[in-house]
């Protein structure tokens, strides 16, 4: 088995390849939105963390004001799920950067139960988030980047969005939504100068991943105890150990390097494609 995963931060082998340019990016407060904050500012962008976290989104912004300069991170509340929250959060960009160039709609929520014991209530509440927060993120931030002169947009979808995994019909759902809605996107955004990928992640160690954040009744309570969470968590580690070729679970920062591809030059002749990062996952079943 390969090195364990680490926190959120990113190598420092920043190249200014983001320079000049300004991102919001959703879902930054922790996690892989707050890798991707890191990454993005670290490589020259003016960064908007937007995020229904408050406290860790504000701490994480001045964590960057005072490393980078206090002009070049700013936090926005914003719920994916609000049009009044989107209209506020592009307006907060523009005004604080001057222009919006790049989005990264990364906000996303996860939660596992079977097909049929699934209440309607919980599917909703994934698809809110996950596929209409993509599509309101989307909508709101194209004329704007636009205005701009072009630039990118990059959704989080999941390896689920391309094959099966049992417990995650909502998940999958919403994640296979926004690969399509990525598709239509790049079709009708790029005679604007705007490019749409899709990254879609295997299992990445993340708080959205946590078994205690996963596994919650209709109240929102987690159904375990943070012990048993825990103890869950590990062993489904042990699990991807098996299952996934390289030998583990996915980094944050892993694909925190990604979404910057997508995003910077690099990836001038890319658009409309879902780029799978899942450690092999998907190859198929090894034997022996």
């Amino acid at each position: 088995m390969t090195e364990a995963a680490a926190p959120d931060r990113v190598p420092d082998r920043a190249s200014g390849r983001l320079s000049g340019r300004s991102v919001l990016i959703t879902g930054a407060a922790r996690g892989q939105g707050a890798a991707e904050a890191r990454l993005f500012a670290a490589e020259g962008a003016q960064v908007l963390i937007g995020d229904v976290l408050d406290d860790q989104g504000e701490a994480l912004a001045k964590e960057l004001q005072l490393e980078l300069g206090e002009g070049r991170v700013r936090y926005q509340h914003l719920d994916v799920s609000s049009e009044d929250d989107w209209a506020a959060a592009v307006e907060a960009a523009t005004s604080a950067f001057g222009k919006l160039d790049g989005l990264v709609n990364n906000a996303g929520i996860l939660r596992f139960n079977e097909l049929v014991t699934t209440p309607l209530e919980e599917y909703l509440a994934v698809v809110r988030v996950n596929q209409v927060g993509c599509f309101l993120g989307m909508r709101a931030a194209a004329p704007a980047i636009e205005s701009a002169g072009g630039g990118t947009i990059v959704n989080t979808a999941s390896y689920t969005a391309l094959t099966g995994m049992a417990l995650v019909t909502s998940y999958a759902a919403t994640k296979g939504a926004i690969v399509a809605m990525t598709r239509v996107a790049a079709l009708e955004l790029a005679p604007k100068g705007i490019r749409v990928n899709a990254v879609c992640p295997g299992a990445v160690d993340t708080p959205m991943s946590d078994p205690a954040n996963a596994f919650v009744g209709e109240s929102g309570a987690p159904l375990m105890s943070a012990e048993d969470a825990a103890a869950l968590a590990a062993a489904t580690k042990e699990l991807y150990a098996k299952v996934v070729p390289l030998g583990r679970i996915g980094r944050p920062d892993e694909m925190a390097r990604l979404a910057l591809f997508l995003t910077s030059d690099d990836s001038s002749y890319v658009t409309g494609q879902p780029m799978v990062a899942d450690g092999g996952w998907m190859c198929g079943v090894t034997i022996g």
